[in-house]
């Protein structure tokens, strides 16, 4: 039988142009499809963000409440990589271990299976589909109308999920085209081998960096029957892979269980995987009859094989999560680490996926360099005191360490400007730019006084046993009111800034007494005229170091009305006393 296939140049034409059609009408789909996701998440997580800070306050070392956390936050930011990301950034802070970490996983993948299940809601045929895409309307509206940054967000994150099925009803309409349909159609059913269509997910995931995606086109497919649902798992289970790359790229240059946390990501849905298809590949034909059983409409089943896979994962390997963490420990060797290395201790560029956790975070790096700051201040005060300079190695270094901080967190705030931020959150933000810089001009009077004990002992010059006395007693005061300051700073505790005020005040009036009486000694000739430029030096430091500490503790006050005058006429007295220099 001889077949005939030529086919007239209008005809042609026109075939051409309706497949290119159905081409750019599915690219289209799938772009505002990514679109609407990222709405929704970025949406959903600046709304959530508070509430996200409060769950993620809660962890603790109970894997079930672990899994609740990681999938009730990741239903809160709707991506299961977000969150993934945000705690390989906990784990590279310090701030989680390895076992809780591993736990939050397991619920993240379980969160996440919520977007398919309102897909396949959404799909023809359920009632929903009909309402869904008057959402971008909806959220528009509501970002238009209302000035309330919290409406505005809400209203960002509907306007996403509006989007997304947008997107869904474009690729439904290109896969209905007969041209794409057919093709398609024909491509799978020639790559009809499991770990080949495993592939296929993994590589798509990973070009798109959401498994949620992957498998709303798979909830697009099967409904539109492109694709034999027991093709379809087989992708499924390669989006689950693939979703990990997002996990591991995060992990470059950070700690090494921050990488290991990455790994175990990887592993639990390796194992899941692995397990999945061996039973489907067995038994396929039961694995489809069992689907069809739960659900008629093939998006669905779909969405609940989802759903199966990761609820049935976890199961199976909660009891096992230490000997993952272990297997993640032997995968990823310690490296050696020496505690001079400059590095931030609290935060990580990954957490800026949840602005109010990045802001919380920030502070708590600010606390940590304070208290450096004042443990430095400690060994140098001692250095002059004692007249020993063993420990100047020790202070230099971690000067460098408070600069180092200093800079990055100056970097990170820059960075946190520019997310959409609360409005107590944003004057958060914008007094550390001022406070990081007070700390780190009190870690410089620290490296002044170390190298004025070095001279001191050089040149053979002392104190004599009253200056001394009195320098230790100024000291004790600017400790306690340096102890204060970080106590207000770091519990905005309003309540204690008249007694920050006070204790600077008494330091003030100490300097001029301690002037006075050296003065005396020098007439006396009780004290050389040699220790006279230390002494001046030293208690006119201390007094900027408590002119420093009252910014840090003023700092937490509204930046309004007669609060503002306040700490106006502070930094203007500060300026009289010593003009323009820190």
């Amino acid at each position: 039988m001889r077949v005939n296939f030529s086919i007239s140049p209008i005809a042609a034409s026109g075939g051409v142009s309706t497949l290119i059609n159905s081409i750019f009408m599915l690219l289209a789909g799938l772009g505002v499809l990514m679109t609407g996701m990222k709405m929704l998440s970025e949406g959903l997580e600046r709304s959530a963000g508070n509430g996200m800070r409060k769950l993620f306050g809660k962890i603790s070392n109970n894997r079930f409440a672990g899994i609740g956390v990681g999938a009730v936050g990741t239903i809160l930011v709707n991506s299961s990589a977000a969150t993934t990301v945000m705690v390989i950034g906990f784990v590279n802070a310090g701030l989680m271990t390895l076992f809780q970490a591993t736990s939050i996983i397991m619920g993240a993948n379980i969160g996440t299976t919520l977007t398919g299940i309102i897909i396949a809601l959404s799909a023809p045929g359920f009632s929903l589909s009909a309402y869904m895409m008057i959402l971008v309307f909806v959220g528009v509206l509501m970002g238009m109308i209302s000035k309330n940054d919290t409406v505005k967000r809400i209203g960002a994150a509907i306007t996403g999920l509006g989007l997304m099925f947008v997107g869904l009803s474009f690729m439904s309409d290109a896969f209905n085209s007969p041209q794409i349909s057919s093709a398609l159609t024909n491509v799978f059913a020639k790559v009809d081998f499991p770990l080949l269509l495993i592939l296929i997910g993994i590589i798509c995931t990973a070009l798109f960096q959401s498994s949620a995606a992957m498998t709303a086109i798979m909830v697009t497919m099967t409904g539109a029957g492109i694709i034999p649902m027991g093709s379809a798992l087989f992708v499924i289970l390669g989006t689950n892979i693939g979703t990990c790359v997002t996990a591991i790229i995060a992990s470059f240059g950070a700690s090494t269980n921050a990488k290991r946390t990455a790994v175990i990501h990887l592993l639990f849905n390796s194992i899941g995987t692995f397990v999945f298809t061996t039973f489907i590949w067995i038994f396929k034909d039961g694995a489809v009859w069992l689907l069809s059983r739960m659900s008629s409409s093939p998006q669905m089943q779909v969405a609940l094989f989802h759903v199966i896979f990761n609820v049935l994962t976890t199961a199976l390997l909660v009891p096992f999560i230490k000997p993952l963490t272990k297997l993640a420990t032997v995968l990823v060797r310690e490296k050696k680490d020496c505690d001079d290395t400059l590095k931030m201790y609290y935060i990580d560029d990954r957490i800026l996926h949840n602005p109010p956790i990045a802001v919380a975070q920030a502070l708590k790096e600010v606390v940590n360099m304070s208290e450096m700051a004042r443990d430095n201040l400690d060994r140098a005060m001692k250095g002059v005191l004692e007249k020993n300079t063993s420990e100047k190695d020790k202070v230099f270094k971690e000067e460098e360490k408070i600069n180092f901080i200093n800079k990055g967190v100056a970097r990170y705030l820059i960075k946190m400007q520019s997310l959409s931020l609360g409005k107590s959150d944003e004057k958060l933000v914008g007094s550390l730019h001022h406070v990081i810089s007070d700390v780190e001009r009190i870690g410089d009077h620290a490296e002044n006084f170390m190298e004025e004990a070095e001279e001191m002992a050089a040149g053979g010059v002392s104190f004599s046993p009253d200056a001394a006395a009195e320098l230790s007693e100024m000291y004790k005061k600017v400790r306690s009111m340096f102890d204060t300051a970080i106590y207000v700073f770091e519990n905005r505790d309003t309540g204690r800034l008249k007694e920050v005020s006070e204790m600077e005040n008494e330091i003030d009036v100490m300097k001029r007494t301690l002037g006075n009486n050296h003065v005396e000694r020098l007439n006396s000739g009780k004290c050389s005229v040699e220790s006279s430029t230390y002494f001046y030096a030293l208690i006119t430091a201390l007094e900027r170091v408590a002119d420093h500490l009252t910014n840090i503790a003023f700092s937490i006050r509204s930046a309004s009305g007669s609060q503002l005058e306040a700490m106006a006429k502070i930094a203007e007295e500060n300026a009289k006393k010593h003009g323009m220099a820190g």
